[in-house]
């Protein structure tokens, strides 16, 4: 009865949505993406796998060691875990049926081609800004591919969220589709870089918070989010992933290997290094060069850490002296006794924003599991991190850390054994 009266509760909460939601603004189906400052290719075919690969699509829909496409790999998220479906042109199990409206409506709606309200795991928050004429693209691509015949897993979401019509409200709530329209105070590549960030890339859909909903909390909400267990840092903030102090040669060089050769030195960890291994080391320096100039352009929030303040030299008492000795005998030979780096082997980690950031998820993940960037055209051999979860118990990897933080020039939250133990287990990423 009280789950009856739950469900009664929310269809009423919907149908009230749904009326206010007339009264917003209609969606903007029509006009061109901002073009390419390069020769763009006039094959729709090529132009469209140039998208699919910038959309970062083949990962997604390919599980580990299965055909590629083809659908099964599994999403976790706190509402449960979510299965991507077969994409290849195979007509009974994929889309070899699909008309190119069909896609589009997918892409710029949220809608399958039966009509059923697509979840935003599938982030056509981010796709709707996709022009037309990209996603006929990207289709007549994706129907050039290998025909793979998979059966798709239904989803296995936790009550409510297994109530797909619930979807209504959400989307009366939080969503709006529109094709992306050029700021006309802004410069082509600009506007260009803003396409693929806001749209095809969907950078927003990892590194923006999430409410309790799985919505994105707000367009000035300064924090990261949460994917796969790792924290997807802030790009407005400039402790956490903004470039706005960077060059656009370095955002570039970043994007395209994975890391950065000269300060500020970055790497790509988790599941960013996998965008950049399967997604963008293969986009053209065009592309990628009008995403850093739009990337740079963002708000910015604060101050990058202090690089060089070094770890604390004061005497230390406590967890953190335990830190300092658990540092010397396990880090200082790469990473250097003051945290100063050994490049090109080590990085430095005084100041290092993906020691210091507030959210701790990535540092601890790192120490348990290791730390290894994409190897690429740009950067074939990178060296790597071994892990360290058979060797350190949850308090030592917490005062190590507490230690290393120590060298972020500002008071960062403490680490604690407990959050250690919360990120032993789930995927690597």
């Amino acid at each position: 009865m009280k789950r009856r009266i739950v469900l009664a509760v929310i269809a009423l909460a919907i149908l009230a949505l749904v009326l206010l939601s007339r009264l917003r603004v209609e969606d903007r189906t029509g006009g061109e993406a901002p073009p390419p400052l390069f020769a763009d290719t006039a094959n729709e075919v090529e132009r469209g796998r140039a998208l699919v690969l910038l959309a970062d699509c083949g990962p997604c829909h390919t599980a580990r060691g299965g055909e590629p496409f083809a659908g099964g790999r599994a999403i976790p998220t706190p509402f449960g875990t979510f299965v991507t479906p077969n994409i290849t042109p195979d007509p009974e199990t994929g889309i070899g049926n699909w008309t190119s409206d069909d896609f589009w409506r997918a892409l710029h709606e949220g809608r399958s081609r039966d009509g059923r309200l697509l979840y935003p795991t599938f982030p056509y928050t981010n796709y709707t800004k996709i022009s037309r004429r990209d996603a006929d693209a990207m289709f007549a691509y994706l129907r050039t591919l290998k025909p793979v015949r998979r059966e798709n897993r239904p989803h296995e979401l936790r009550f409510p969220y297994d109530q797909r019509w619930l979807l209504a409200a959400w989307r009366a709530l939080f969503f709006r589709p529109g094709v992306y329209e050029p700021d006309p105070e802004r410069s082509a590549e600009w506007n260009r870089g803003a396409y693929l960030v806001q749209g095809v890339a969907h950078c927003s859909a990892c590194h923006e918070a999430r409410n309790a909903l799985g919505a994105i909390q707000s367009s000035d909400n300064p924090a990261g989010g949460l994917v796969l267990d790792w924290y997807a840092p802030s790009l407005t903030r400039a402790r956490e992933a903004g470039v706005q102090h960077w060059s656009e040669e370095d955002i570039v060089t970043f994007l395209r290997t994975g890391r950065t050769q000269s300060a500020p030195h970055a790497s790509a960890l988790g599941p960013m290094a996998e965008v950049v291994y399967e997604s963008l080391q293969h986009v053209h320096p065009g592309e990628l060069h009008a995403m850093a100039v739009y990337l740079k352009s963002l708000p910015v929030d604060g101050a990058p850490p202090d690089a060089g303040a070094g770890f604390a030299s004061a005497p230390l008492t406590g967890s953190l002296a335990r830190g300092r000795e658990i540092y010397m005998e396990h880090c200082a030979d790469c990473h250097g006794e003051r945290g100063e780096g050994r490049l090109p082997a080590a990085i430095p980690l005084a100041g290092n924003r993906a020691v210091c950031m507030d959210s701790v998820a990535n540092p601890i993940r790192i120490v348990l599991y290791g730390g290894y960037p994409p190897g690429t055209e740009g950067s074939p051999r990178p060296f790597g991190m071994p892990p360290f979860y058979p060797t350190l118990r949850n308090d030592q990897i917490a005062s190590v850390l507490n230690y290393v933080r120590t060298g972020c020039g500002a008071d960062v939250p403490r680490v604690t054994a407990d959050e250690v133990e919360r990120n032993r287990g789930g995927p690597l990423w």
